[in-house]
């Protein structure tokens, strides 16, 4: 689903004998400056995250510790899954992206950076408005309606 921008990060790594550091720079190493960063851990292999859509904020997720995967869907048909489960890859995803995390094991910790700070208004629940926001848009030539 590299068409509409969801693609998969590898960030610069240092280390030595002691261990290993991996270094996630705004507007270098994500497209973004990073307004606000959250962390998701605890959650059961059968729950599912996410499950909405962000209007403005795009996102890097990354799996610090554990694994998980991302499903993405764009609204017109497509989508892919993406497993999270290296500490220096992550994934990149744009606004106006379907996202559902999943698949989460028992020592998950999932690191979210976001572009903007939260509002409860830019966010698309409901996956059949979020399908209807998207085809409005194609029609318009890729402006909101």
């Amino acid at each position: 689903m590299s068409e509409n921008g969801v693609k998969m990060l590898e960030f610069p790594q240092k280390g030595d004998e002691r261990g290993h550091l991996v270094i996630v720079e705004g507007h270098k190493d994500i497209p973004f400056d990073i307004k606000r960063i959250f962390y998701i851990y605890g959650s059961d292999t059968d729950v599912v995250r996410g499950q909405h859509a962000n209007l403005k904020s795009q996102f890097v997720l990354i799996n610090v510790a554990g694994k998980s995967k991302v499903k993405v869907k764009d609204g017109l048909g497509n989508e892919a899954v993406f497993s999270l489960n290296r500490p220096h890859t992550g994934i990149y995803l744009p606004q106006m992206v379907w996202k559902d995390m999943y698949d989460f094991s028992e020592d998950s910790v999932l690191l979210v950076l976001a572009s903007e700070h939260y509002d409860p208004d830019e966010y698309i629940r409901d996956y059949d408005e979020f399908v209807k926001i998207v085809k409005r848009t194609e029609g318009n030539g890729g402006e909101k309606a």
